[in-house]
């Protein structure tokens, strides 16, 4: 009995201790995020800079972004890494195998914020979608959310622009995924795929661990999601910034607003499209371009519309999607999204 006693002894201040390392990293994270604006500034002036200089400034545009990033992303895919002990891979399978068009879509495209994936990384589960019979155009607008309306994006716009263009961003980002989903699955080509995709496909939905994890081992797990995470996307998020900051400091406002600006001319949209098709990066890569691009005049809508084609409509990613999908298939995605892109800039900047 005794030992019973002291078993539950040490599960209780384990339980404890585990909350109160918690707390302190709550508090330590506010802490950090706060002191943000005065350790930029001081930073800039040990260096001898002024932010009356154009490299001035582009030093305090990188010395105060790139902790806030950091500490946003960290923040963000620590709490999504406990969610997903909720949201396995196999148990997404098995939600959305033998849904039918518009429910199964509605469905993809809302689990698809809670997944983690670049453009790149979704291209296996896809796979994986359509081998346990999930229908085309559901996994396709699975793939459009995944990387597209991520919990980096959504954390990101929230904390640099508020929440007013974060839920903008969220509704229209799931609309262009459900709609593309809908009308690829209306256009019946899963005679489009390949043939070793076909051959594979079941209608047996995934089986999956129902057994639920300790509370130990989700806080594990969201600390394993940030060692992965952010071990995976940190280069691209000092890329980002220190293009970021170049643009802030250098690039001229009138330039910018010739470019991308409310009164530019009717295709710089679709060249902003365009433009972000041959790059690849990651949401947390290009959040800082675009709050630079931002800051310089550039339209929001016409600067959404360049960061959704980067993360959604890549190069790469049509590269992996080739070996799963023949041309007429990967060309009716890219035109979909593409056209879904472009009515969600045009909305943006008629509204904002």
């Amino acid at each position: 009995m005794g030992k019973i006693i002291n078993a539950a002894d040490r599960t209780n201040a384990s339980r404890h201790g585990l909350w109160g390392w918690v707390a302190l990293g709550v508090v330590a994270w506010v802490a950090a995020y706060a002191s943000l604006m005065p350790f930029a500034d001081a930073a800039t002036s040990a260096l001898g800079l002024s932010r009356q200089t154009h490299l001035g400034e582009a030093a305090h545009f990188f010395i105060y972004d790139t902790p806030k990033v950091l500490l946003l992303l960290t923040g963000i895919v620590f709490i999504m890494g406990v969610i997903h002990t909720y949201v396995s891979p196999e148990r997404t399978r098995a939600m959305l195998a033998g849904r039918r068009l518009g429910v199964g879509n509605v469905m993809a495209a809302t689990l698809g914020i809670v997944t983690p994936f670049c453009s790149c990384s979704a291209v296996p589960l896809f796979i994986g979608f359509l081998s346990a019979g999930v229908p085309l155009g559901v996994t396709f607008s699975f793939l459009i959310s995944a990387p597209m309306v991520n919990e980096v994006a959504l954390a990101l716009l929230f904390g640099l622009f508020g929440w007013k263009v974060a839920a903008l961003y969220l509704g229209l980002g799931l609309a262009v995924a459900v709609i593309a989903g809908l009308v690829i699955g209306k256009l019946g080509m899963e005679r489009h795929l390949e043939d070793w995709v076909r051959a594979m496909q079941s209608s047996q939905p995934a089986e999956f661990d129902a057994s639920a994890p300790s509370w130990h081992e989700r806080i594990a797990a969201g600390v394993a999601h940030v060692k992965e995470i952010v071990g995976k996307v940190w280069p691209y998020i000092l890329a980002g910034i220190a293009l970021g900051a170049v643009i802030h400091g250098y690039v001229p406002q009138d330039f910018m607003a010739s470019i991308m600006g409310r009164d530019a001319p009717w295709w710089s949209l679709p060249a902003a499209v365009l433009l972000g098709v041959p790059m690849y990066t990651n949401a947390a890569g290009i959040i800082p371009v675009v709050e630079a691009l931002l800051g310089k005049g550039a339209a929001l809508g016409t600067v959404l519309a360049f960061m959704m084609s980067v993360i959604a409509l890549s190069l790469p990613e049509m590269i992996i999607l080739r070996k799963v999908l023949k041309l007429p298939l990967i060309a009716t995605f890219a035109a979909v999204v593409a056209t879904g892109i472009l009515l969600v800039g045009y909305v943006f900047n008629a509204v904002l």
